[in-house]
């Protein structure tokens, strides 16, 4: 069983491979949203089919469809995001085990690459199929799914009016910019981010040495694990709201939380999170991070 059921609210109530098979064939059978897309000449279509099992979560079965009958693939549960988190150039490639996608997203804000799993795989597929792939146009609505968190105290001395916000923002975006010149060659921003990175470093040293480095750090966003799609955050809640799932009943928070700049959705079970959200605490947590790829009409 796919690890990250849990977090959509098939914990307690799905038990062995056998539940879960007569679970995906209820969604192949009742799905609500299908895409098929013909590969190549032959009599050979790759499906994708979704039903929802409560707001904005579901499941996602997908195979390939030839003159035997449905072949399932894979599948997932996944939570939908709302907005545009990236609008960098994302590269698409196929898993090296198995038949999904990862999405590598460039975005200066994190000072790494993003590398999520891809949830809309149908629309990949058809743009490739046809030969209109057109990746610097196209948006990413990244989300993610969560099996443990810690809800944690916003910071002291934390300021939450709109020009700290401006301020922030200005500063993430200036930040992009240098990350992005830095990476085409730039020698000056190069320096810039080092003596940057290097003043932070200092400032770090001396001031851990006497308070806790949850009063230090807002926000931060990690590579976790041995899975290059999993990360460890520490990001502010902006909005949260409990969901039931409409399957199992198990419930389930749903935050939006601002993490290095970035805003985007977390969907974990009641059981997992430790704490009560609250707009403008904290969340701290492993996730399974998704990305939907939002191709131009």
């Amino acid at each position: 069983m796919h690890s990250y059921m849990r977090a959509v609210g098939f914990g307690t109530s799905i038990n062995g491979e056998q539940e879960v098979d007569i679970l995906l064939d209820r969604v192949c059978q009742k799905y609500e949203t299908r895409r098929v897309v013909r590969l190549g000449e032959e009599n050979r279509y790759f499906l994708e089919m979704t039903k929802a099992c409560g707001p904005n979560v579901g499941l996602c079965v997908c195979g390939e469809l030839d003159e035997e009958g449905f072949h399932r693939q894979y599948y997932f549960p996944y939570l939908r995001g709302s907005g545009d988190t990236c609008g960098g150039e994302v590269t698409v490639e196929k898993r090296v085990s198995g038949h999904s996608y990862e999405g590598v997203c460039e975005d200066g804000r994190v000072g790494v690459s993003l590398i999520f799993y891809l949830q809309n795989p149908g629309d990949f597929r058809r743009e490739t199929e046809q030969q209109h792939l057109r990746a610097a146009h196209v948006t990413t609505t990244l989300s993610a799914l969560s099996l443990h968190g810690v809800i944690l105290l916003p910071q002291k001395t934390r300021e939450t009016s709109d020009r700290s916000d401006r301020k922030r923002e200005d500063y993430f975006t200036q930040r992009s910019a240098m990350v992005r010149a830095a990476k085409n060659g730039n020698q000056d921003a190069i320096e810039s981010l080092t003596l940057e990175d290097m003043d932070l470093y200092t400032m770090l040293a001396r001031r851990t040495g006497r308070e806790d480095i949850l009063s230090i750090v807002d926000t931060s966003f990690m590579p976790y694990g041995m899975e290059c799609d999993q990360y460890k955050i520490i990001g502010t809640i902006q909005f949260y709201t409990q969901a039931a799932n409409s399957i199992t009943g198990e419930m389930l928070w749903q935050l939006t939380v601002e993490c290095c700049g970035m805003t985007f959705d977390v969907c974990i079970n009641q059981r997992d999170l430790m704490g009560e959200p609250e707009v403008g605490r904290r969340f701290k947590g492993t996730i399974w991070l998704q990305g939907r790829l939002n191709y131009p009409e």
